[in-house]
């Protein structure tokens, strides 16, 4: 006989009752006892090998045991999950959906809190396994403390000229893409050739790798006879080469914050007898800036990463330097020095990016 049709309503409209995660919390907690076994016998591992190189003191020992013994705290909230969940399926039991369910949330929190942490603790143990590999070849490869500590000068001294270059190529560069924004900008028939090339540049050096327009300026140039080009250093090549390419770049972040402003702010401009250029000026250009600064700073640290590739027409940078170094040491730890010192000055950089998107973000949300 068919079950009738207000029966089979009334059973999806049934509360389906929580799982009280009894499983999940056993499978955080093998894991938390599992990685203490592995962070254990990876210990063991490093302290033999440290003694194999003839490195042992009694403080190094401390460090293993207490890094030993840090999963174990991970156990903590493995048994709290563990114990919420008990209490979830008690709560079943009792037939207390709403205990159950608060029980069982908590029980899955905690597990994937564990899990969470226990997943981030193994990519470190994985590292330090790769650092010790082949008898600490990769430890030594690139990170020999001894040329690190003898050629920092020597690098830091040369990474000065690659802030040099980001900064005056930058600076040229914010100027050269506002005046291509503007000229794929203007109204009317007259100015369509000057929209064309400025629309064809952008085209161009948005297609070129940044390594090929830096080795075609910083010897093209030079080769042509041209006495203001053979006069010209190979910073200056450099920095020539960094503001034709960013200078796309940048004019198309303007553009697209140009466009972003609202036709009647132009026409209210106008109205008020403002020329097109004082418009751009005091009501359009103030506007858009402020709504593209994150994706300025954005380029402005892909710009900054690219003064490395100055190295291939001669210029003695941070990386060029570490390169001679490196050559004449068969050692890459040079080069890791000056991987750490465009990591320095990009991580601030990049987490300002984050603060003005945020603050960007909360602005609108409150509008």
């Amino acid at each position: 006989m068919a079950e009738p049709s207000n029966t089979k309503e009334a059973r999806r409209r049934r509360p389906t009752p929580p799982k009280d995660g009894f499983a999940f919390a056993l499978l955080a907690l093998g894991w938390a006892v599992c990685l203490a076994v592995a962070t254990w016998g990876v210990m063991v591992r490093v302290k033999a090998v440290m003694s194999a190189n003839n490195f042992q003191a009694l403080w190094t020992d401390g460090l293993l045991l207490l890094v030993a013994l840090l999963p174990l705290a991970l156990l903590l909230p493995a048994s709290r999950s563990l114990q919420q969940s008990i209490q979830a399926r008690r709560a079943l039991a009792a037939e207390n959906l709403i205990a159950a369910r608060v029980h069982s949330a908590e029980a899955h929190t905690w597990a994937w809190f564990t899990l969470g942490y226990a997943g981030a603790w193994l990519l470190l143990l994985l590292l330090v396994l790769f650092f010790i590999a082949n008898n600490v070849a990769v430890g030594r490869t690139f990170f020999q403390l001894e040329l690190i500590a003898s050629s920092f000068g020597l690098i830091l001294q040369a990474f000065w000229v690659n802030v040099v270059i980001f900064l005056f190529a930058g600076v040229l560069s914010l100027l050269w893409g506002l005046v291509v924004a503007i000229a794929k900008l203007l109204p009317g028939r007259p100015a369509q050739p000057i929209r064309f090339l400025a629309t064809f540049y952008t085209d161009a050096f948005l297609s070129l790798p940044s390594i090929i327009v830096i080795y075609l300026v910083g010897f093209g140039l030079p080769l042509t006879g041209i006495a203001f080009f053979r006069s010209l250093p190979l910073e200056a090549l450099a920095v020539l080469a960094l503001t034709l390419t960013y200078g796309a770049y940048m004019a198309e972040v303007y553009r697209a914050g140009l466009e972003s402003i609202h036709p009647s702010q132009w026409a209210a401009a106008r109205s008020l007898g403002l020329s097109y250029g004082q418009t751009l000026r005091f009501v359009i250009i103030p506007q858009a800036v402020r709504r593209i600064v994150p994706p300025l700073l954005n380029n402005f640290i892909g710009m900054q990463k690219d003064t490395a590739l100055v190295n291939v027409v001669g210029v003695i940078d941070a990386f060029n330097q570490a390169r001679i170094i490196a050559s004449n040491n068969f050692n890459l730890s040079a080069v890791t020095t000056v991987a750490i010192l465009f990591i320095l000055i990009t991580i601030p950089q990049t987490r300002l990016v984050d603060r003005l998107v945020e603050r960007d973000r909360a602005r609108f949300r409150q509008g």
